[in-house]
């Protein structure tokens, strides 16, 4: 497919459509223009977040659109084996009745729903409530508890609410220092580097936290690069040198923290000395760490990945939390602390159903008076509302298990790829009696289904999304969808209906689902009851809280104070507990996993574009060039990575930054290739969260071709 891709401004002859890009959560705003075979597109300079730039990716991102591969017709899986083309009545008709099959066999909890942070918040919402009332089944989470969990918990419990970034981006650029820890934004989200640039350019210092010196490390101007999983010592050691040298901000913890005290008690314990052995990072840089930080006018604290994808993600988040607590930052402007959020919705996709333990508006299921708030908008009896169900990866190891979920219902994730231990989660796939998966290609989960549906892409519906920073944005329509590829709300609302539920789902159009969402989440959290389209469209994007049509949106959370039972922003004690696994002598490594420029995610749309493909093709490992040459290994050998649950090819890459004994390896290749295979699925006690980026592992050199 042609695409033209043109920076300059385009008049209004042009017919263009200013919508968002369908990849990360910065969501920047772009043009599209001409047709699905011949696009045009640019950066949408008018909209605040990106200001008219986009990465690689999003200028490549209309591509899919009328790609050779898309799905344009169900597929229904043969006697034979085969996965062939069947008509929308049949496909409708057959996952009816496997629904109805399985739950009258084994029970309502028997069939389940994985969602995902890339749907839209409409589709989230009617997502959540089809589970529970047109499947009346508490089993449904989504892969966002792979990405934004344990921050999300950690906010929770700190602050009383969970907002990836409580204040506007703008923020960023007006912070003295930024500390950044586990987040590499110049490959995941490069967009996001030009406030980090107007920072620096006014004198900022930023500060990065990771065991690789990758591309956003080497742009600032101090680098901790801490040994893997030891983020809690590193920020309590922090906090134990701003107690020690009298660098804490006393009158804000007084009258605006609580529980200072068994926080103190706890950073006593982790005395420089005792954090160098821990961490790697040398006495002399924390301690100048921690002094640029408390004598700093206004500091901004950011986590991302790889400090949360561990299982003891909820802690290392809560200590760099502390950290923020005694320098008094939070809800102060130029300063705070915040979480990069990495899917496209994953902040509105956390907010409005479809997490195990959520309904609308960021309330507990479990809560009695949310549960009647939500049975009263649904007109339902709260009796009728199933409770909490599994974390995301527990839902997927009871799959085909006695008791467990036997029909699966997955709407926009490729599990196969980007579970953890995923090689077991394929097997569990493959042991379900149905699995259904909605997509727009034929993934490495959808290859596994029972019957796969069509839907549209991001550039073919309409809806809203909720970006990193709290600000629910329009995605407009820009192209009607192929013949014979429904919407993701059309879907839902017709199984409804031939369940016999279809009096709940009485949705024409995203804008009918955005009403009931508004009146779902009046007086929640996530309070988006003064929200609508025009709105957005005014404003160019609307900050929650927003309780009524007059209220403005909220850039900037907790200026005033917390929303919890005291008014206070609270302490927490967070030792020190080490990950899963610590390399021993059969696997004497650290494997850590992420994202690179090139590709997004499970891999399942990029890998299908001709350029970013051709920037890489095929995962690498990086390696440290001391550990290469213990192994034997040379750059562009073919290596063998094992851990003790699967083993992987991989092509070495020399890089002299990461430490000697950590190796990389991204994420987003599917099958043999899938790192992920690999990783261990130890979860975080309270947020469930499996360990990502640590476990242990072993290389050696293969053979190439030809020797």
């Amino acid at each position: 497919m042609a695409l033209q891709q043109r920076q300059e401004e385009k008049n209004s002859s042009t017919n263009s459509v200013a919508t968002h890009c369908p990849y990360c959560a910065f969501q920047c705003g772009m043009l599209l223009g001409g047709s699905p075979q011949q696009i045009w597109i640019e950066g949408d300079r008018s909209f605040p977040v990106n200001r008219g730039g986009l990465c690689l990716k999003g200028w490549t991102s209309p591509q899919t659109l009328a790609h050779a591969e898309r799905l344009q017709t169900p597929l229904k899986r043969q006697p034979d084996g085969r996965l062939l083309p069947v008509s929308w009545e049949e496909a409708l008709d057959s996952i009816v009745q496997h629904i109805q099959a399985t739950q009258q066999r084994y029970g309502r909890e028997a069939v389940g729903v994985f969602g995902s942070g890339a749907l839209t918040n409409e589709e989230a919402y009617v997502l959540g409530k089809f589970a529970r009332l047109a499947l009346n089944t508490s089993q449904i989470d989504y892969n966002g508890r792979f990405c934004m969990s344990s921050a999300a918990e950690a906010m929770n419990r700190a602050f009383g609410l969970d907002r990836g970034l409580p204040f506007p981006l703008e923020d960023l650029a007006q912070a003295e220092v930024i500390l950044l820890a586990g987040s590499n934004i110049a490959e995941t989200m490069p967009p996001l580097m030009q406030y980090l640039d107007r920072q620096q350019r006014a004198g900022g210092l930023l500060i990065t936290v990771d065991p690789r010196h990758s591309v956003t490390a080497r742009s600032g101007q101090r680098h901790l690069q801490l040994t893997p999983g030891s983020d809690a010592v590193l920020a309590n050691g922090l906090l134990h040198i701003l107690i020690r040298d009298g660098l804490l901000d006393g009158e804000y913890i007084a009258q605006r923290t609580s529980h200072f005290e068994a926080a103190r008690a706890m950073a006593a314990a982790y005395w420089p000395e005792r954090v160098e052995r821990l961490t790697g990072v040398p006495e002399r840089e924390l301690i100048e760490v921690a002094h640029l930080l408390g004598q700093a006018r206004s500091v901004i604290i950011l986590t991302g990945r790889g400090v949360e994808q561990q299982r003891q993600g909820v802690t290392n988040v809560l200590a760099y939390i502390n950290v923020a607590l005694a320098l008094g930052l939070v809800g102060k402007p130029g300063s705070g602390f915040g979480s990069l959020t990495g899917q496209g919705n994953g902040q509105g996709g956390r907010e409005h159903g479809q997490k195990a333990n959520q309904l609308p508006g960021y309330r507990r299921i479990d809560d009695p008076a949310a549960r009647a708030a939500i049975a009263r908008v649904w007109g339902v009896d709260e009796r009728e509302l199933p409770g909490p169900g599994r974390s995301a990866y527990e839902l997927l190891a009871s799959l085909g298990t006695p008791g467990g979920v036997r029909c699966l219902f997955v709407m926009g994730s490729n599990l196969a790829v980007s579970a953890p231990n995923a090689l077991h989660i394929e097997e569990r796939l493959a042991a379900l009696d149905c699995l259904i998966v909605c997509d727009f290609f034929l993934s490495e989960t959808a290859r596994l289904a029972t019957i796969v549906l069509p839907v549209t892409q991001w550039a073919e519906e309409e809806g809203t999304l909720t970006n990193l920073e709290g600000r629910v944005i329009h995605r407009r329509r820009v192209f009607q969808p192929p013949a014979g590829v429904w919407d993701e709300i059309t879907l839902l609302c017709e199984l409804a209906r031939r369940l016999g539920k279809g009096q709940y789902f009485p949705f024409s159009n995203a804008r009918d689902v955005f009403e009931e969402l508004r009146r779902a989440s009046a007086g929640g959290l996530a309070d988006y009851a003064g929200i609508t389209y025009e709105k957005i469209d005014a404003q160019q994007g609307v900050f929650w809280p927003c309780p009524t049509p007059e209220h403005p949106g909220t850039p900037r959370l907790f200026a005033d104070g917390f929303p919890t039972a005291d008014g206070r922003a609270r302490f927490h004690v967070t030792h020190y507990q080490g990950p899963g696994e610590e390399p021993d002598r059969d696997y004497p490594l650290y494997l850590s996993t992420g994202r690179i420029l090139a590709h997004y995610q499970s891999g399942s749309q990029t890998r299908r574009i001709s350029q970013l493909q051709a920037l890489c093709p095929e995962p690498l490992i990086e390696i440290h060039p001391t550990t290469a040459r213990e192994h034997g290994l040379s750059e562009g050998d073919l290596a063998l990575l094992s851990t003790r649950r699967a083993s992987m090819q991989g092509r070495i890459r020399i890089n002299e930054t990461i430490r000697e004994d950590t190796l990389f390896v991204p994420f987003h290749w599917g099958d043999a290739q899938a790192v992920n295979r690999l990783t261990n699925p130890v979860l975080d006690p309270t947020s469930r969260m499996p360990e990502f980026k640590i476990c242990a592992a072993r290389i050696e050199r293969l053979a190439n071709p030809g020797e």
